[in-house]
């Protein structure tokens, strides 16, 4: 599996980072972003574009890959629907058109949220991303997340995101045990979309409780 990955320097984006460079079946990952990852690996490839909203890229640059995983994304705190709709919807439909000219079977799995196509602004440019996706590709899939729990000191971009990881961090065993479908850690969430991608899943959008379940499945032998 060769996989593009969108956002590898965010909190969600760097757990699904190391699983893939912990998989054995993935070949080869392409990380797009505005920074490096910082990290070296021989599987690992980055393109550093100052300007996200470029999406001339070269056609070879992006050919012959089977999956992406867009994990970009930015907290609505503060922010207009019109600047909210631009850093979402805009930038996620400009990427994922430029990758279905070159791949369009590929699966493109979207890391959207718990709650997505509700009535709140944010949850619905979600919604209209979501489904403008799953028109663009067949193989698309939604990755509606809830609380994530970071393994591997992955830090949240959001603002006061590090501070109330922070305040949660003695917590998240108890979390997990109360509500163990929508806390789920970086290293289950990059092993369901992983599997997700390789596998297909019936659902074309999965909840935190489908993420978990993924997620925890025994190791193959």
């Amino acid at each position: 599996m060769k996989v593009i990955l969108f956002g590898g320097t965010g909190m969600v984006g760097k757990g699904v980072l190391r699983q893939c460079l912990l998989d054995p079946g993935i070949e080869s990952v392409l990380s797009i972003g505005r920074s490096s990852s910082a990290v070296s690996h021989p599987k690992l490839r980055e393109v550093v574009r100052a300007d996200m909203f470029d999406f001339n890229v070269n056609a070879g640059e992006l050919e012959g890959f089977d999956t992406c995983f867009f994990c970009l994304g930015v907290s609505s705190v503060r922010m207009s629907e019109a600047e909210y709709t631009r850093l979402t919807y805009d930038l996620t439909m400009g990427w994922a058109h430029a990758l279905a000219r070159v791949n369009p079977a590929m699966r493109f799995l979207y890391v959207s949220g718990m709650g997505t196509g509700g009535k709140s602004m944010w949850a619905r440019v979600k919604g209209r991303t979501e489904n403008a996706l799953l028109a663009l590709f067949p193989e698309a899939v939604m990755i509606r997340l809830g609380a994530l729990r970071p393994m591997h000191g992955e830090r949240s971009k959001a603002p006061g995101g590090s501070v109330l990881l922070g305040v949660l961090s003695p917590f998240w065993p108890v979390l997990q045990w109360i509500w163990p479908s929508g806390v789920i850690t970086t290293e289950e969430l990059g092993r369901a979309m992983i599997f997700a991608a390789r596998n297909g899943v019936p659902n074309r959008v999965l909840e935190s409780a489908d993420l978990a379940a993924l997620g925890r499945r025994p190791a193959a032998k």
